[in-house]
């Protein structure tokens, strides 16, 4: 049996805690980061085996994840060169999701809890640098409401106008910008106002919307970062969803 084979049946009887630190799991981590960034490999398995079992540790839910799906995040993460390290402005973390593998002699769907690597918006920016498609991206800017902001094109250009008030008048957000400079040293805006991430709370909504039996009603438990409890979208959120927002327009990776 190839060693593939033999990691493969070893990874479906395997619990989400025992995944990492296999000595198999280890070795094919290491081979993986080191054919691609060439050299580091066994430095960053065991600085990311810390950080990946430090989650499994503080997530109930990912420690119901296959330990396959454990693998295939673990191995995501050296293809990708990022670091599961945390704080406020981490690259990526760990999200568990059902999945649907299928369905069983009687007709009904057979669902699994799967380990999903998300790139946030801060990995989005080390990303495209590694790529070549920028050079530099500055901080996100809050845009406050009494601040002076203008935004649009001219000579086919994107141009951003900006100036905080200060002291500042008011505590309300009405747009995020970020400013990118691309390959070939030309400049880019990305804008984001309210509406949008309105929208995008719509969208978190209705994802996170299920009927509880107990009630007999609907009930949505949306993301409390969007402001759901009367106030206004929490900066630090807002900053990386402009991130993620910039790269919409730019070719994938």
């Amino acid at each position: 049996m190839s060693n593939a084979m033999t990691l493969a049946k070893e990874l479906q009887s395997m619990n989400a805690t025992e995944v990492i630190r296999n000595e198999r799991v280890r070795n094919q981590f290491i081979n993986v980061y080191n054919s691609i960034w060439k050299e580091g490999g066994e430095q960053v398995y065991e600085r990311e085996a810390i950080y990946f079992n430090q989650q499994l540790r503080d997530k109930e839910a990912l420690r119901k994840c296959s330990g396959t799906s454990i693998f295939y995040a673990f191995i995501d993460l050296a293809v990708r060169g990022l670091t599961l390290a945390p704080g406020s402005q981490s690259l990526c973390y760990l999200i568990p999701r059902n999945v649907k593998t299928g369905v069983d002699q009687y007709g009904k769907d057979i669902w699994e809890k799967c380990c999903n690597l998300t790139i946030s918006g801060y990995g989005e920016l080390v990303l495209r640098k590694n790529a070549g498609q920028i050079r530099h991206a500055d901080n996100p800017v809050i845009v406050y409401e009494g601040d002076r902001f203008e935004y649009g094109e001219q000579d086919g250009h994107k141009i951003v106008n900006y100036m905080s008030s200060f002291p500042r008048k008011s505590n309300r957000i009405i747009a995020c910008f970020l400013k990118i400079t691309r390959a070939d040293g030309t400049i880019d805006y990305s804008v984001m106002t309210e509406s949008d991430w309105k929208r995008l709370q719509s969208y978190s909504d209705k994802q996170n919307t299920y009927f509880d039996s107990r009630s007999n009603q609907y009930v949505t438990k949306g993301n409390e970062l969007y402001g759901n409890n009367g106030g206004q979208i929490d900066t630090g959120f807002l900053m990386a969803k402009c991130i993620k927002h910039a790269f919409k327009t730019y070719p994938k990776l």
